[in-house]
């Protein structure tokens, strides 16, 4: 299983003008895929892409790199390292778009995937697939203002109607994205139902730019059958990373964890948090990480309510001591509960 698979996603795949030596990839998430967790995972690797946290389009111009905690990254990161963008205007976005390329980085990503009422209040994120004339313009505008690679990820809409997601998939091609991203949920679900897998296929057979899968990868059977069912090119694994951030090199051969790897990865994102953030975005953004890496442990409400509690950092490093000193048990499994 682990060879097939391995030798599955360690295949080139080309993307607009350019070609990446992997297809796994970390997705686009909120809050989770920022400099700290990218650097822990560049420990490990076994991903051909990176997908930045969600950045607003609005304040781009004015972001400082080395004081914004959205709007930075790693020099070391830089050839494959995407931005992730939200916004409802076209101009707004190409001019987004234009920074990231003139800062050197890989490509921009386009978000129409977030569901969270404060973004489609705003008519951004997953609100576009409710207007698709307006979300084609915005990838159309964009492609045009930049030259480096342009992904899109996006719901299955609003219904649960696999004819809308193969429109759209049209729309974003023919308007110039050169891949996808498409998580086969519908926007208003917070994961409370399966992702449909088979409206990746649709999607997929629907267009000729590559496709990434997303949506329930929790290890190597997932993957395998992912990549078996719907045909895409690739997968995007997002909340799964955040659990074990290893799993990826696990699952491209580079590496076979042992148990004190739990332990280790605890402690290296702490540290990490403390290198790129201030006390209190430090400390939000752990506890965050913490709700998903809970999931790896048998009495995982222990764990996460221990971190949620912690006042500071240096409680933070204190729970940790303590929790780890007993020799927790892991599952063989993640909680499912945590990714909900």
């Amino acid at each position: 299983m682990k060879s097939d698979i391995a030798s599955r996603l360690n295949r080139p795949l080309t993307i607009g003008r350019t070609t990446i030596d992997c297809r796994l990839v970390l997705a686009p998430m909120t809050l989770l895929g920022h400099i700290a967790f990218r650097e822990l995972l560049a420990g490990f690797g076994g991903y051909g892409l990176l997908f930045g946290e969600m950045c607003s389009a609005k304040r781009i111009p004015g972001e400082v790199r080395t004081r914004s905690a959205y709007f930075s990254w790693r020099d070391a990161e830089r050839q494959h390292l995407i931005i992730q963008i939200v916004g409802a205007d076209p101009t707004t976005m190409a001019t987004a778009a234009r920074i990231i390329e003139e800062n050197g980085l890989y490509g921009v990503d386009l978000n129409f995937g977030c569901s969270v009422a404060t973004i489609c209040k705003q008519r951004c994120g997953a609100a576009l697939l409710k207007t698709p004339d307006q979300a084609a313009r915005i990838v159309e505008t964009v492609r045009r203002a930049i030259t480096i690679p342009l992904f899109v990820k996006f719901r299955t809409g609003w219904t649960d109607d696999p004819d809308v997601p193969v429109d759209l998939a049209r729309r974003f091609a023919s308007a110039g994205a050169d891949a996808l991203t498409f998580h086969p949920r519908v926007a208003p679900d917070r994961r409370s139902r399966p992702p449909r897998w088979e409206y990746i296929k649709a999607v997929k057979d629907a267009v000729t730019i590559p496709v990434f899968g997303n949506g329930d990868v929790f290890d190597e059977t997932d993957c395998l059958r992912m990549l078996e069912t719907t045909g895409c090119d690739g997968v995007a694994i997002g909340r799964m990373a955040i659990a074990q951030p290893w799993l990826m090199a696990r699952m491209t051969g580079l590496l076979s964890p042992d148990t004190g790897i739990y332990r280790r990865t605890a402690f290296a994102m702490l540290d990490l948090m403390k290198k790129h953030f201030d006390d209190r975005r430090a400390l939000r953004r752990y506890k965050k990480f913490a709700h998903y890496f809970s999931a790896n442990f048998k009495f995982a409400h222990s764990f996460y309510t221990r971190i949620g509690s912690a006042r500071d950092l240096e409680a933070v490093k204190g729970e940790l001591e303590t929790f780890f000193s007993s020799d927790p048990e892991t599952t063989a499994r993640p909680n499912m509960n945590f990714f909900l």
